[in-house]
């Protein structure tokens, strides 16, 4: 069978379909993703080679540190939501409950916390709400109350298939056409990017400063922003990732605060990427919401006329659950016409995946204080927490002890961003192969170690400097000292 299909594709590209690489959607040929790239895709084929039994790589596991994908580098599911998720998935174990107390081990909690989910949501297989279920627009609304101390609006909220979906969303509505521009940091993840290259708007970069431990400059935002007015580009909004991605850094209040002048006084919609709010080491998250109320109340009138967008996930902090896309936004001052619009969007797509929902009212509504899964609960999510900081200060400190390397001291999020100086050799070799000379570096790497991480060209950077990515999700920090004798090799072999 797989022959004949093999065959017939075969057969249908020699003989001129009516697709080709020239004639489809252009700007879907122009986006580009980075963290999914050529590196993951051989990473990709030297696990399956590995697993295959092939003993001639330099090493023997792959560590795919490109991408933060928690539960593929051994983080362990929190119990509690799996077992409410499993209930939903398969009702009819709620027909004994005694069995799932005695023989499973689930506690009355959990029986609980299914049985109202499925009273509002009925069947995890049926369609939802657009917005999502009202039940857990709820929850995430209490959420957010007891996080910032301002009252939120289960209206104003929208459940969506990831954080992910949820840009996608946003930057559909904010963009109207080819002149249309958002302001997006960098470095940055490449999702906004990629999202305005599919929607032909522009990308308007503003550079963090690194030395300010990857803060913003709100001055220099400005002056990217008159640029960009000059030369005819309509600047409608600005991104802001915090804490960040790539860099890993946590805004202060009043680098909050500088965004949210400008976006008073030039009328742009805030964007506030929100998904690593509890990967948090030094300082404490504050988020863009809580800021903006504080400022309302400080000012009156100068910045009523904010608009907002906050976007979470289940995919990040210790939850961690990417495979089931989960995720909300929060929308804060917009005009109920463009809401409503919103709304229209999403209803396009039916609902997002409800599965995914009720893990979003588990994140948000974990077990409380006295409740019998509270104590399993506190000791899995403080295990990962405290195992997260503790790899990325033993990676941080490894980069403290490679030529070259500077990096700065992680504050939040699951990635640390280095600085790597090389040498001109090195330099030459990556020309040589019309490569970048960070994508030649973790090229290489790879190769040597097992280890793939992404360049710092594929998340943008400034004009001759060179980063790469990495996560400190995988278990263990053998893998670290990987990179270290690499990279004291590369160095010596390039002299």
């Amino acid at each position: 069978m797989t022959v004949t299909l093999t065959a017939k594709r075969t057969l249908a590209a020699s003989a001129g379909g009516r697709l080709n690489l020239d004639n489809i959607n252009p700007h879907v040929k122009a986006a580009k993703y980075a963290v999914r790239g050529e590196l993951a895709v051989k990473a990709e084929e030297y696990r399956v080679k590995l697993a295959q039994g092939d003993k001639s790589l330099p090493f023997d596991s792959v560590i795919f540190a490109n991408i933060g994908n928690p539960q593929q580098l051994d983080q362990k599911p929190i119990s509690f939501f799996r077992q409410v998720l499993s209930l939903l998935e398969n009702p009819s174990l709620l027909e004994n409950p005694e069995a799932l107390r005695t023989s499973f081990g689930y506690q009355q909690d959990v029986i609980d916390r299914a049985k109202a989910l499925l009273a509002d949501v009925q069947s995890v297989g049926a369609y939802s709400h657009s917005q999502g279920a009202p039940i857990i627009r709820n929850s995430v609304a209490k959420f957010i109350e007891e996080r910032d101390g301002f009252p939120a609006n289960p209206q104003d909220l929208y459940l969506t298939g990831g954080a992910s979906s949820g840009v996608s969303t946003l930057l559909n509505i904010i963009c109207d056409g080819p002149s249309a521009g958002v302001l997006v940091p960098i470095p940055q993840y490449p999702l906004y990017t990629a999202t305005l290259s599919l929607l032909n708007a522009q990308c308007v970069p503003y550079h963090l400063e690194e030395h300010r431990a990857w803060g913003t400059d709100v001055n220099a935002i400005r002056e990217n922003l008159a640029q960009a007015k000059a030369a005819g580009t309509d600047v409608r909004a600005i991104v802001v990732i915090n804490p960040g991605n790539p860099t890993g850094a946590s805004l202060s209040a009043e680098d909050i605060k500088g965004v949210l002048d400008l976006a008073a006084e030039e009328k742009l919609v805030v964007i506030a990427d929100e998904v690593y709010q509890t990967n948090v080491f030094t300082g404490e998250f504050i988020s863009f919401k809580k800021r903006l109320r504080q400022l309302q109340q400080e000012v009156p009138g100068k910045y009523d006329n904010v608009e907002l967008a906050s976007l979470h996930s289940v995919s990040k902090g210790m939850v961690g659950e990417c495979g089931h896309r989960g995720g909300y936004f929060e929308l804060v001052g917009f005009d109920p016409e463009v809401a409503a619009q919103v709304y229209k969007y999403v209803s396009i797509m039916l609902c997002p995946p409800v599965i995914g929902q009720c893990l979003v009212e588990l994140m948000v509504n974990p077990p409380k204080e006295g409740e019998p899964s509270r104590a399993v609960y506190e000791k899995e999510y403080n295990g990962i927490r405290d195992g997260l900081r503790k790899r990325a200060f033993a990676l941080y400190e490894a980069f403290q002890r490679m030529e070259g390397v500077e990096c700065q001291e992680p504050q939040g999020a699951m990635y640390l961003f280095p600085t790597i100086t090389l040498p001109p050799k090195a330099v030459e070799a990556a020309k040589a192969e019309n490569r970048a000379a960070d994508e030649f570096y973790c090229l290489r790497l790879l190769d040597a170690t097992g280890v793939c991480v992404v360049p710092g060209s594929g998340f943008g950077q400034k004009e001759n400097t060179l980063h790469f990515r990495t996560t400190f999700l995988a278990p263990g920090t053998d893998w670290v000292e990987r990179i270290v004798k690499f990279h004291s090799e590369f160095m010596a072999k390039y002299k």
